[in-house]
């Protein structure tokens, strides 16, 4: 009997944990998404020079690297901030060309479709509670097919190319959003911060995904 109570008791406090980071995870997802999104709309404000591809990148994974190593502080939060406040102002440049161009209508339809994206996935996961691990593997062998296609779309400017290149963006973060969902459900994932940017990435790239396919088909 005590043993039972022990068990029960065990399972009781990992519910509650699992609940917890799940609850820190969307609260901070929610802070950061808005966050990214009020600067993305003063860089448009203020009309921003696009920021260099090499800047791009190092601010990226720089930042990156700097949340990973301090994820387990409160450091974690504002490093979480900064990232995304410098993907959202990497983004005004990008908006306001959209704009320019007469397609400010096409940033609704990629916002309203990364949503539905999102919450389809979330919500799947947390109904059904299924282990979503086995795409780990496929997560990994698309992963390096993304790498070589983005290498090659340096030297094919096909339209077709961008289709299939930002139509397997999608299909790889929606996965990301079904695996890292899984694993805090599961108990796999226990950092709400790791969480986060996990799935801040994810949504960002479908928005992007979507706007680039969503102009190519409208050029077209």
């Amino acid at each position: 009997m005590q043993s039972r109570l022990i068990v029960e008791d065990s399972r009781q406090e990992s519910v509650l944990a699992t609940n917890k980071v799940l609850r820190n995870t969307y609260f901070l997802l929610a802070l950061t998404l808005t966050f990214s999104a009020v600067v993305a709309y003063v860089a448009m404000t203020l009309n921003v020079a696009p920021l260099h591809f090499g800047v791009l990148l190092v601010g990226f994974y720089g930042l990156l690297f700097l949340n990973s190593a301090l994820e387990n502080s409160a450091w974690g939060i504002l490093s979480t901030f900064a990232l995304t406040g410098f993907i959202g102002y990497s983004l005004g440049p990008v908006l306001n060309m959209y704009i320019g161009a007469g397609l400010g209508d096409l940033i609704a339809l990629a916002l309203g479709g990364t949503a539905a994206v999102f919450f389809a996935c979330s919500f799947y996961v947390l109904s059904t509670k299924k282990d979503m691990s086995f795409l780990s593997g496929m997560m990994f062998t698309l992963f390096i097919v993304l790498v070589v296609g983005m290498i090659a779309s340096f030297f094919f400017k096909m339209p077709a190319f961008y289709v299939a290149l930002s139509s397997l963006f999608i299909v790889f973060s929606s996965m990301g959003i079904l695996y890292q969902t899984s694993s805090i459900i599961h108990g796999g994932e226990t950092n709400y911060i790791r969480a986060t940017v996990s799935l801040y990435v994810s949504i960002y790239n479908i928005f992007v995904s979507l706007l680039n396919l969503l102009g190519i088909l409208r050029n077209d």
